[in-house]
């Protein structure tokens, strides 16, 4: 390892000549209490900025082991120090001067939800400290301005370094309430199976956002408040006694009139899957992790999906078992979704009516009077809803604001008036009873099967240059193969989709033999990624700092999106 001064002499040695001699500072230089790893270098001011990554001992670093013994508050206290750091460098970012990307300083930018990111990383033993970032290295056209970056690395990043990367330099009350949030948080999870809840909101809650390119709490937003008859009392170990609204397993409807916040309720549930930062409103918003978004998606491919629970006896003979198109309707990517999601292990299944396919979700007795059963190939939701609870264990939550036939089916009915939930199932049940829905039996369906292998024909090569790019949060493309993951709900930031690139990349070099099912694919990735880290499925000399995981739920989704996939 060389030393700081080496670096210091390195960049005056290369000051003025041309860009490509910026490559001789890759390496690992020792500074005051850290190291600094160069791990890549841009070709050029223009290209994607330079690679870099601070580490320092665990010792040094200084963060007590009850911070990070549990996995969820590594986590959490991960998160916390990528954010304390993005504060200093965001006050330093653009100072060195010069063409293109010189002078930036970017770090993973958060937003509200907790994930686990390369961007920090806490051994689990050690309490070694890693972070990672990108650096523009300054230049004057395509020459080097070494005075600049020296700027960067003697004068903004040890600043950086010292007032957020040590225990020491930090609010330790402000830690701490860090770890006990996260506890707090998994001891709610830990709870709601043995409750025989599907999820929980507290009480105070604020679930609007402030506008819809913002997923901060809306000021002066109504807090929620739950009935009476829902309320759930928990003694969280840090915050001790908690009320809030307790959704049971089973069938649960969300209702009411237009702006009156089912959607709102529903989008914080679907992103209860992941804990929150204090202050976001939704803090103690806890889903199922297995919770799953379904929708219709027009357009959408479908690879060999087994939708006869919902759909037989297409007029054009095509087989439902075993059901592929390159361009699904509403009902039949809606029919596969729900599958999808069975074969992801979800136990918790969220709809809105608003962007469902109404002939999947229902048929209304007129229209089962006029177009009978026999000539209808579509089984529609509401029939199997309760076969999904009863036989597979996977509970509903429904939006709805139109139709009221799944009043009939419902175990609990809410109605929002003005942001408060009101408990409804009693007074709604009855008034069903005067609308009595025109039912024929349905057969059971049978287990669907999920044994769809991938094949090793997919046109990659292990010396083959695979180039990954990411399209915010809607899509990622592959070479030229383009994933689009626009109704993938649950994404919650753009670093979960890069890394969902890497692992099409990997499970295609690496696990598509013919042999595995998904199921099995998705299983080693998620142990890969459990015990090795995210490392284990980049194969790069260095691991970028742009990465975030994903759950597995959203891994099935992404491979059942990608077209060149053979199943």
């Amino acid at each position: 390892m060389k030393s700081s001064t080496d670096l210091r002499n390195l960049l005056n040695k290369i000051d003025h000549k041309g860009y490509p001699a910026y490559k001789e500072t890759k390496d690992m230089y020792q500074f005051e209490g850290y190291i600094l790893s160069i791990d890549h270098v841009q070709g050029d001011p223009f290209a994607s900025p330079s690679k870099v990554s601070i580490q320092i001992k665990g010792g040094q670093a200084g963060f007590p082991k009850e911070l990070y013994e549990k996995q969820y508050k590594r986590i959490a206290l991960q998160d916390y120090i990528i954010r304390q750091f993005a504060r200093q460098v965001e006050s330093f970012a653009f100072k060195a001067k010069g063409s293109g990307k010189s002078g930036m300083m970017s770090v993973s930018r958060c937003g509200q939800e907790i994930l686990e990111r390369s961007a920090c990383q806490i051994a689990d033993g050690s309490g070694d400290l890693t972070v990672r970032m990108e650096v523009g290295f300054p230049a004057n056209g395509r020459t080097i301005n070494a005075r600049e970056l020296m700027k960067i690395f003697f004068d903004f990043m040890p600043e950086c370094v010292k007032k957020s990367l040590y225990y020491t330099s930090l609010d330790a009350k402000g830690v701490q309430l860090v770890a006990e949030l996260a506890e707090d948080q998994q001891y709610i999870r830990e709870q709601l199976p043995k409750l025989g809840l599907a999820a929980f909101v507290a009480n105070e809650s604020v679930l609007p956002r402030e506008s819809g390119i913002s997923q901060r709490p809306m000021k002066q937003a109504v807090k929620f408040q739950s009935p009476e008859s829902m309320e759930v009392v928990l003694e969280l170990p840090n915050r001790g006694s908690l009320r809030g609204m307790g959704l049971k397993k089973g069938i649960n409807l969300i209702v009411g009139g237009g702006y009156h916040g089912k959607s709102t309720l529903l989008k914080a549930l679907e992103l209860g899957v992941y804990n929150h930062i204090a202050g976001d409103g939704r803090e103690y918003v806890i889903t199922d992790d297995t919770a799953v978004k379904i929708r219709a998606e027009d357009g959408r491919s479908i690879k060999h999906v087994d939708i006869s629970m919902f759909i037989n006896g297409l007029p054009n003979g095509k087989d439902t078992k075993s059901f592929c198109t390159e361009d699904a309707s509403g009902s039949t990517s809606q029919a596969a979704n729900v599958i999808e999601s069975i074969e992801s292990g979800t136990q918790l299944l969220l709809i809105d009516e608003d962007t469902s396919a109404t002939n999947f979700m229902i048929r209304d007795e007129l229209m089962q009077r006029v177009v009978h059963r026999d000539v209808e190939p579509i089984t529609p939701f509401i029939d199997r809803i309760q076969e999904l609870y009863d036989v597979y264990g996977i509970s509903s939550i429904i939006v709805a604001g139109s139709s009221g036939s799944y009043f009939h089916k419902a175990d609990c009915i809410l109605q929002m008036d003005r942001y408060i939930p009101k408990d409804i199932t009693s007074f709604a049940k009855k008034e069903a009873k005067n609308f009595p829905i025109l039912t024929e039996p349905v057969p059971d369906a049978q287990t669907p099967s999920f044994k769809r292998c991938a094949a090793t024909d997919h046109g990659f090569k292990k010396n083959d240059r695979i180039k990954i790019k990411t399209l915010g949060k809607d899509s990622i493309s592959i070479n030229r193969d383009t994933v689009d993951l626009r109704y993938v709900e649950q994404l919650a930031d753009v670093e979960q989709v890069t890394t969902l690139g890497y692992l099409i990349k990997y499970a295609q070099l690496h696990l598509f033999d013919g042999k595995k099912s998904l199921q099995e694919v998705v299983e080693v990735l998620m142990e890969l990624m459990s015990r090795k880290g995210l490392a284990s499925i980049c194969e790069s000399s260095y691991l970028p700092s742009n990465l975030a995981v994903p759950r597995k739920q959203e891994i099935f989704a992404c491979f059942n999106r990608l077209r060149s996939l053979r199943l």
